[in-house]
Order: structure tokens, then C-alpha cells, then sequence
């Protein structure tokens, strides 16, 4: 697996400044272009927000990539790239001063200046805004931010100023490294102040809506369609081919592939897993599986019984056969995973925890041998809720891993599905003994998975709490160099393994069904972005 860490800035670098080649579609001189250059795009769900200081999962983040631009964007291969910033620079990876394009332009025609990021992130900030993504924020160790969250500070402390027009700077509490790659996310994306002050609550709207971004918003039809047009204002329109993207959202990948099949769509975001080896020999020109940087895993409820032992926690992740579940329910080339960072994150390979060497038999042995320590047996079952989001493959691994604890603990599993928006508030409330989930890094670094389960964090989705735990974290982002900052992440593997309060079930390698007439997908971008404005439709 290629790795790219090309935006990583060295501690021992007196001054470091990017001025890259900006990102376009780029079509072959050979290709000839369809004459009519409209995108219908799959989507994971129906999207909960468009507003990109609360956007908290893939089915937001796809869209959101097309609607807003942040200061640095990523290319084919998942190199960070200018966005709206040109060029970047830092003398000690604490203080970071963006540079930023003078013709871009909103929607409307209005410049995008550097007050507009100092405004946007602020609003994100602002505890009485109370983003969702404030735990993604916080890691990012800019100056006060937070105290800010967490209503200890005022909101002028946050190291964060309009330098002029053009000139943006950060200023960091300590050394972030990968600070710049950070700045991608959705929640450092700007929006524009007079149409949130004209619209309000309804700002995200079809003719309200001003973005950045290479698409504008044309029209949403809830749990139908969401229709995106080329934005002529962009800076980088000239280098747009696409003039329309249609994004369908589908919790059934079985109609995301008939309507595929009909023409209807020309990128699906999944396949229905059991169809995935006959997809691979029947449509070889357009099955296609890359590598994403995700871990598939579940979440133990750790704040009540019966998983706030330890024991049982152990007893259940054991005794889930991972293979089984890459070779025989997802067959698309997954990966076994028994650490949550991603086995292919730049600059970390984690330990393996013992029970990774042990047979499958050895496991379920000592898983037995736990959750009778625990108080489980014949006479008292574990009994349990697994909850997972409405989705073909999330059902079949779910019954599968059911079936496993079934026969090997005795337990009874009531497995409950929901569709997306639901499955969020109860995701977020803690309304589940176990819980599907997922993590996509936000940018190529170990500690995009790892921060996420410190006692603070908004995404420990385990509500998982150790101060053991924490300091780790805190010392690893303290590091000077990266060999010290990969052992302080091997740690925090290895307590993971440890105290059990999720279960990594497999890395992913995302299949989909892409129309070959579709020109410029990334085969090569760990993230998984895809941006609309890199795409063209081909001539058939």
C-alpha cells in the first residue's frame, strides 16, 4: 500500500512553506467528453445536515466537499493540496500562516477572505452553537479552543486572526504536526456570515445556500435527491468539467445496484455484500475496490452492566470470528482487524494483542472462561442489544456475529436497526448495549482514530473514561518526533486490547460499481475523497 505523507512538516525545519500545483480534472487528450456532463452519485444515507460545523458522518462529508472548500483540499492519490489557501507556512509547528487565493470568490461573487475562516470558527467554537464536531475541534490544540467549547473562555482568546484580507494565521498551545491536513475537515470550512444572518436556522436551504465550493446547491428533495450545480463563481471553475452532481441517498445497496444497472446512477457508495463476488466476474469494467482508510468496529456501552466489566467486554470481541466475516460476509478483501488504527495509516504499525495469535478455538475458550468469571452462564445468559444503522451489510455482519455469540457464550443478541438520523441520536445518547460503527480518518495519521477514545471526546462512541488512557494520548501528541510519538500510540493499542471498550472487526476496502464512462476516480486515496470537480463524464 502506498502511503502519503507529503504534508507532513519536520520539527527540525526552521521554516516550511507549500506552494503546490492546484488540483483540476485533468482529461486525457485521447478521451473524448460526453456532450452532456451530468453526475448521478450514490450516496450512504440521507444526508442529517449540510450545515459543515455539524456534519458528523460520510453521508454529509460527500456532499460537503462539493458545496464548501476549506483551506487545503486533497488530489488523486490523497496528497494534501491547496484549497483556498495558496501556500502555508510554519517555523515550529505551532504557528501556522496560510496564505490565502485572492480570486476566491462565494457563490454570490463576494471574495472569501481570511475573516471569514476566523468568523466560521469561531461560530463552530462557540459553546452556545455547541457543534457536534466541538471534539474534533479540540484536537486540533489551537490556542484557548478548548476552554472555548467547554464555556471556560472567551471567544476573542481563540488563537485564530485575520492578519489581512488575504493572511490567516493559527497559533497552536503545542506542536501539531499534521495541523495543515487538519484543516480539510468540515468543521474548519468556511461559511459565509451574511447569509446565516439573513436565513438563520434555514441557511442551508436550495436559493439560500452561498458556498465556495466547485458546486452550488440547486434543489433537496428529502430521502430523494439532492441536485448540485457547477459553480461559476468558483476559482478553479475554468477546470470544472461536471455542470451537474445528483446525489441519491440509499440505505439498501441492493437498489443502489438496480438502479445502477438501469443507467440511473453512475457511482454506487457500496455493494450488497453478498453479491460482491458474482459483481466482481459479471462487471469486471465496473467493480471496483479500493483501499479506505476506515476501521469497521463495535462499541460496547461501557457505562452500564453487562458491559462495564472488562471480562465480558473481552468475551465478546474473542469470540467474533473475524475471517469469517472478510472471506465469508463481506467478500470484498477486507481486512481482520485487532487494533482500531488503520493497519495502513502513515508512519504506525501497531502491535498485535495476543489473541490476534490464538486459534479461533483458544478464543472462544478463554472467552467462555471470562464470562463465566463475569456471572454468566446457563442460568443468568448474557442477554443484549446490538444496534446498528439500516443497511444490507451492516444486517448480515450483525446476524453473523449473533450466531457466533449464540453458539459460543449462550448469549441472546436482539439485533435493532435504524435508519440514519435515528441511529445518531441514539448513538449519541447511549441508547445501546453494543453498537455498529465506524471511523474514517479525517486526515493520514494515527492519531485520528486513536484521540477518538479519550474521555472527552464526543466520538468515543464506547463512552469509554481512563485517565491511564488520556495521558497517553497527551503524551503522544507532546512528542518530538515521530518514533516517540509512534511508541505513545503503540501503548494506547495496547491498553485498547486491554480494557476492550470496542471490538476492530476489519479495515476496509471499499467496493463500489463506477460506469466507465466516469473518468478521473482516485483509485489510490486511502481517505476515500472523492471530489466531484476531479470527474468528467466520457463520451460512450
Amino acid at each position: 500500500m502506498k502511503q502519503h505523507i507529503s504534508w507532513k512538516v519536520s520539527l527540525l525545519t526552521a521554516m516550511v512553506s507549500a506552494a503546490f500545483s492546484v488540483s483540476a480534472a485533468v482529461v486525457p487528450e485521447n478521451v473524448r467528453l460526453a456532450e452532456i456532463q451530468k453526475l448521478v452519485r450514490g450516496n450512504d444515507a440521507e444526508v442529517a445536515t449540510l450545515d459543515p460545523a455539524n456534519a458528523e458522518g460520510l453521508p454529509e462529508m460527500h456532499v460537503l466537499r462539493d458545496l464548501f472548500e476549506g483551506l487545503v483540499i486533497q488530489e488523486k492519490d490523497g496528497n494534501v493540496i491547496p484549497g483556498v489557501a495558496k501556500s502555508w507556512s510554519t517555523e515550529d509547528n505551532k504557528t501556522f500562516t496560510f496564505y490565502l487565493r485572492e480570486d476566491a470568490k462565494w457563490s454570490n461573487g463576494d471574495p472569501v477572505t481570511a475573516h471569514d475562516f476566523v468568523y466560521s470558527i469561531k461560530r463552530a467554537a462557540d459553546p452556545n452553537f455547541a457543534s457536534a464536531n466541538g471534539w474534533y475541534l479540540k484536537l486540533t490544540k489551537i490556542k484557548n479552543i478548548q476552554s472555548i467549547i467547554d464555556g471556560k473562555a472567551s471567544l476573542d482568546s481563540l488563537g485564530v486572526r485575520a492578519l489581512d484580507d488575504h493572511t490567516l494565521q493559527y497559533e497552536l498551545e503545542s506542536q501539531v504536526p499534521y495541523f495543515v491536513a487538519m484543516t480539510a475537515h468540515s468543521s474548519m470550512m468556511p461559511v459565509h456570515k451574511e447569509a446565516l444572518a439573513e436565513y438563520g436556522d434555514k441557511w442551508t436551504r436550495p436559493g439560500n445556500m452561498v458556498s465556495n465550493g466547485a458546486f452550488t446547491l440547486e434543489n433537496w428533495v428529502i430521502n430523494e435527491r439532492i441536485e448540485l450545480i457547477r459553480n461559476q463563481q468558483y476559482w478553479d471553475n475554468d477546470n470544472t468539467v461536471l455542470n451537474q452532481v445528483t446525489y441519491i441517498p440509499f440505505e439498501s445497496q441492493t437498489a443502489a445496484m438496480n438502479r445502477f444497472a438501469t443507467g440511473e446512477v453512475d457511482i454506487t457508495s457500496d455493494v450488497p455484500t453478498a453479491m460482491a463476488p458474482k459483481l466482481k466476474k459479471e462487471q469486471p469494467e465496473s467493480y471496483t475496490v479500493v483501499p479506505l482508510l476506515c476501521t469497521y468496529y463495535y462499541a460496547f456501552n461501557t457505562t452500564k452492566a453487562p458491559f462495564d466489566d472488562p471480562r465480558v467486554r473481552k468475551a465478546v470481541s474473542y469470540t467474533i470470528m473475524r475471517d469469517v466475516i472478510t472471506n465469508g460476509v463481506t467478500q470484498v478483501g477486507n481486512l481482520p482487524a485487532y487494533t482500531f488504527a488503520h493497519k495502513y495509516v502513515a508512519g504506525f504499525e501497531a502491535s498485535q494483542p495476543k489473541y490476534s495469535a490464538m486459534s479461533q478455538k483458544q478464543r472462544d475458550e478463554e472467552a467462555k472462561k471470562l464470562l463465566s468469571e463475569a456471572g454468566y452462564n446457563e442460568e443468568n445468559p448474557l442477554d443484549i442489544k446490538l444496534l446498528y444503522n439500516t443497511s444490507e451489510s451492516n444486517k448480515a455482519i450483525a446476524v453473523a456475529i449473533a450466531s457466533m455469540l449464540g453458539k459460543n457464550l449462550g448469549a441472546k443478541v436482539e439485533l435493532e436497526n435504524q435508519e440514519w438520523k435515528s441511529y445518531l441520536v441514539a448513538r449519541r445518547e447511549g441508547n445501546f448495549d453494543v453498537l455498529r460503527t465506524s471511523w474514517c480518518g479525517d486526515y493520514n495519521e494515527a492519531s485520528t482514530f486513536l484521540s477518538l477514545m479519550t474521555s472527552d471526546n464526543a466520538g468515543n462512541r464506547a463512552f469509554y473514561k481512563s485517565n491511564a488512557y488520556d495521558k497517553i494520548i497527551v503524551n503522544a501528541l507532546g512528542a518530538t518526533s515521530d518514533e516517540e510519538r509512534a511508541k505513545f500510540y503503540d501503548q494506547a493499542e495496547t491498553l485498547l486490547a486491554e480494557d476492550m471498550p470496542i471490538a476492530p472487526i476489519y479495515y476496509y476496502m471499499q467496493a463500489r460499481l463506477v460506469r466507465p464512462t466516469v473518468g478521473g476516480f482516485p483509485m489510490n486515496n486511502v481517505e476515500g475523497r472523492i471530489y466531484s470537480k476531479d470527474l468528467y463524464m466520457k463520451a460512450e
